[in-house]
């Protein structure tokens, strides 16, 4: 042993000193040991019953090859039988089977292969008995519930269509979606609608359309089928993405008989594709008759209303007011004019009062005025600065005065 492997020995923790099986790491088995040991092992086994769905069928020359895949996990084995003719004609891909297999080891490429000694289909009852387990499964965890759908866009902006190519369904859906509304988009989405394959590519349409936040509304369609060919729609997994889709989910498959699991999480159940286009979108036409009747009755309902105000205004009119209104009038004319008179007299009588007043107040005023004093008399003295004397007294001698009169003016002087 190198130093640079003693090293790595050396900082590693130790191992045990020797296998379970008698061997060690210095004398360790060789791949062909270890091979030969696991054949013996699985040759011990003997024959064994195992169940699954079948996958990849085919037949080269007299050999039938398959995969048996595991009905709840994502795995499989490879099953074979050296008599192809041995095997029943009616089975196909996607069929539940249940195998009697001789297990066996090949040494030099390492895998385990399962030679068929007997192939059994798996009775139908069973298969609807699983089908049932899941709905009361699914029924439990609440992903049937009502409360839990969601409504359908009254009319979504795009829809998506998951569904087989070139297929009838694809074509109903998209005919007669176009038909009832010309405008309508879609993106679909062609998967396998049984078989190989079908169960992946379907979920994984489910999450891209979710994903679209263009798309409103999803249709899985396919246009009925046998019982075995719409079994992916029972797959758990296949209906587990579309319960948790938070896009709306159409299931339109088309069989009445015996409806799959993804009718029961679907938000809407169309029995056939063609059903689906019309629950997806609004016929134009019907909206277009709908909309006239709207019409027609609120033009009813205004021509109703006009009249009913147009007779109300017609009694109005008739009544004797309104017929002749200057009736209105007449009658309070005469109480009228007597207010006005009223009005009149009491008007005039307390300007004749108030005039009585003004004169009396007048004929005080002139009376009391300098005027009036001159008038009788009396003379106003003042020296020529215009100073009024009213002391004889303080006038000096030789004083010029001037001297106001009732009428004019006059000049003195004092002595």
């Amino acid at each position: 042993m190198s130093e640079e492997l003693k090293a790595d020995a050396a900082d590693t923790p130790s191992a045990p000193a020797s296998g379970s099986n008698g061997n060690s790491f210095e004398n360790p088995w060789p791949v062909s040991q270890l091979s030969e040991n696991l054949a013996n092992y699985i040759k011990r086994l003997g024959t064994v019953w195992i169940e699954g769905e079948l996958t990849k069928p085919s037949i080269r020359g007299t050999t039938f090859f398959g995969e048996l895949r595991d009905l709840r996990e994502d795995m499989g084995v490879s099953i074979h039988s050296f008599s192809a003719a041995g095997i029943a004609k009616d089975i196909a891909s996607g069929d539940r089977i249940a195998v009697l297999v001789k297990p066996d080891f090949w040494k030099k490429p390492g895998k385990i292969s399962m030679q068929i000694l007997e192939l059994r289909k798996v009775g139908l009852g069973e298969l609807l008995e699983r089908i049932q387990r899941l709905r009361e499964k699914l029924t439990a965890e609440g992903l049937t519930d009502p409360a839990r759908k969601q409504p359908i866009p009254f009319l979504p902006n795009c829809v998506g269509l998951i569904t087989g190519k070139d297929s009838d369904a694809e074509k109903d859906v998209l005919q007669n979606a176009k038909l009832r509304w010309p405008a309508v988009k879609f993106r679909v989405i062609n998967t396998k609608v049984q078989g190989d394959d079908a169960a992946p590519q379907i979920i994984a349409a489910i999450q891209t359309l979710d994903a679209d936040p263009e798309v409103n509304v999803i249709i899985i369609a396919r246009g009925g089928g046998a019982f075995g060919d719409l079994l992916v729609f029972s797959d758990e997994k296949v209906v587990r993405a579309a319960a948790n889709a938070k896009t709306p989910i159409i299931s339109a498959i088309g069989h009445e008989a015996d409806r799959p699991v993804l009718d029961d999480v679907a938000d809407v159940r169309a029995s056939t594709p063609t059903d689906a286009a019309k629950k997806v979108v609004p016929d134009v036409a019907e909206e277009r008759q709908k909309l006239d009747q709207m019409l027609g009755r609120a033009f009813t309902r205004i021509a109703n209303f006009v009249g009913g105000q147009l007779d109300l205004l017609a009694q109005l009119r008739s009544r004797p007011a309104l017929a002749n209104p200057y009736t209105f009038i007449e009658v309070h004319e005469q109480e009228i004019a007597e207010l006005v008179g009223d009005a009149r007299g009491a008007i005039d009588l307390m300007l004749e009062r108030e005039g009585n007043k003004i004169d009396t107040l007048r004929k005080v005023a002139v009376s009391l005025s300098p005027q009036s004093t001159l008038d009788r008399g009396y003379s106003v003295v003042r020296d020529a600065d215009g100073h009024v004397f009213t002391d004889a007294s303080k006038i000096k001698a030789g004083t010029k005065l001037k001297l106001r009169l009732a009428k004019g003016e006059t000049t003195a002087t004092a002595d």
